[in-house]
């Protein structure tokens, strides 16, 4: 059994389709539905379970044989999440729980980290997991701090020779976009908000440069397709002797202008780009420019090419988000 906690959320319900697409059959999904869109994003979806996370650990008793990995995906990943104490339950104790309980019945452990952990950049992008290197790391958010404070445990458990699952990986994800983000409102990918506006408005808004050495639009970010940031988990899953914590990116930086570039081009349409003053509230934290190293998972033996932003963009917009039901 393939448990999959955050499963009906953007990245996991993508890779739960994986697996099922590689035929998996027996794939739990631990998440809390709520009233919004995204039981849309497992609707197409043949499940053994769906448990909430208040109860996941009471289905994982008994099952300790069946469970073979645990993907865990499920975190509050809204950046703009303010509740310390709320961060620390879901993103530092439930998952330092879940790597207990698969440190003690032999079960894999592969979970999501984020590229939020770097802070301004100011201290580079390597994913260095020696708690010396994560020491360096200052994270702007306290949804960064959260991902950043397990990483960090896991580090000095490492170190101490504590107990570990036979296999983990924590994957440090950088700017994802694909189909099944919908429910996330403002924390939707840049790809799917500048898609709404150039479809409604026929413009797409960009914030403004403040800084002299870089011009407007050129702000760059490391933006990956998620149907990539699958197939590193799913390569993960099939070469279990491989651990570590790895960045997820593309290791190439794109700009904003390229995005939006990319969106009028798949919407077969002149690019037509508005420039707005970034707000004055997140001016001073604002990342000019991310880019993820990925010397470390391809040193680890992932070869694979990573999906270019056009052409990304273009299955994004033209194979889902033109169709008539835009999930996967």
């Amino acid at each position: 059994m393939i448990v999959v906690t955050g499963g009906a959320g953007f990245i996991g319900s993508n890779l739960v389709a994986a697996l099922e697409a590689r035929g998996e059959s027996e794939t739990m999904v631990c998440d809390r539905m709520g009233k919004d869109e995204r039981w849309q994003n497992l609707r197409g979806r043949e499940l053994s379970a769906i448990v909430p996370p208040e109860r996941l650990f009471d289905f994982l008793r008994g099952n300790e044989k069946a469970v073979d990995v645990v993907f865990h995906m499920g975190a509050i990943s809204d950046t703009t999440e303010t509740d310390a104490g709320l961060l620390v339950e879901n993103n530092y104790l439930f998952p330092l729980a879940l790597w207990d309980w698969c440190a003690a019945h032999d079960v894999r452990f592969l979970y999501a980290s984020s590229a939020a952990t770097y802070g301004d950049g100011s201290a580079g992008f390597d994913d260095d997991a020696t708690s010396a290197a994560l020491a360096k790391l200052k994270p702007l958010n306290a949804y960064g701090w959260s991902k950043h404070l397990f990483d960090r445990r896991v580090a000095r458990m490492l170190a101490n020779g504590a107990n570990r699952p036979r296999q983990w990986a924590g994957l440090k994800f950088f700017n994802v976009y694909g189909p099944n983000e919908y429910h996330k409102g403002g924390q939707r990918s840049v790809v799917h908000q500048a898609w709404g506006q150039a479809t409604t408005r026929g413009d797409v808004t960009l914030f403004r440069s403040h800084r002299d050495d870089v011009a407007d639009g050129e702000q760059a970010r490391d933006f990956i397709y998620v149907d990539d940031a699958v197939d590193v988990m799913l390569w993960l899953l099939d070469h279990p002797n491989v651990s570590g914590l790895f960045n997820l990116g593309t290791g190439k930086a794109r700009t904003f202008k390229d995005l939006a570039n990319a969106v009028f081009a798949a919407l077969q349409k002149k690019p037509n780009i508005r420039y707005i003053d970034t707000p004055e509230t997140i001016r001073a934290k604002y990342q000019y420019f991310t880019e993820a190293p990925m010397q470390r998972l391809r040193a680890a033996g992932y070869a694979r090419a990573f999906t270019s932003l056009e052409e990304g963009v273009r299955r994004y917009v033209q194979d889902f988000l033109a169709k008539p039901s835009p999930y996967r």
